[in-house]
Formats: C-alpha cells, structure tokens, sequence
C-alpha cells in the first residue's frame, strides 16, 4: 500500500497503522502529533487506526528553542 507521510510517498504493509508512521519518522515519546487526510488522529488511538491506500498522513514534531 502508498501513503503519502509528510509529502513523500512511502510504501507500507497492508494494515500499517498511524504509530507505523510515527515509529517510522521519530523515536521521540513526546510533542508528536498526527493527522490522518487533514485529521487530527489522538496518541491513545494511533495504534488502533489503520491506513489505507493513497492516505495522506502528516507527523509533526514540536520543536523547543529560542
């Protein structure tokens, strides 16, 4: 299955979920958020919510700084 995660197409195995993605983008436990198609997947169902071909997934990383 093609899913396009934070722009770039990505090949994935049948059944990849969005912490598939996560896991795949930042090892980071913490200040990551997630969409599935321009909505906001919650961190306790990111194991539970499985892709399908063509979604359009964004992981974002929240950044500390000055």
């Amino acid at each position: 299955m093609k899913v396009i995660l934070n722009g770039t197409p990505h090949d994935l195995d049948d059944g990849a979920s969005v912490a598939t993605c996560v896991a795949y983008l930042t090892t980071a436990t913490t200040g990551i958020a997630a969409a599935v198609n321009g909505e906001v997947v919650r961190r306790s169902s990111w194991s539970q919510t499985s892709l399908g071909d063509g979604d359009l997934v964004e992981v974002i990383t929240a950044v500390q700084g000055g």
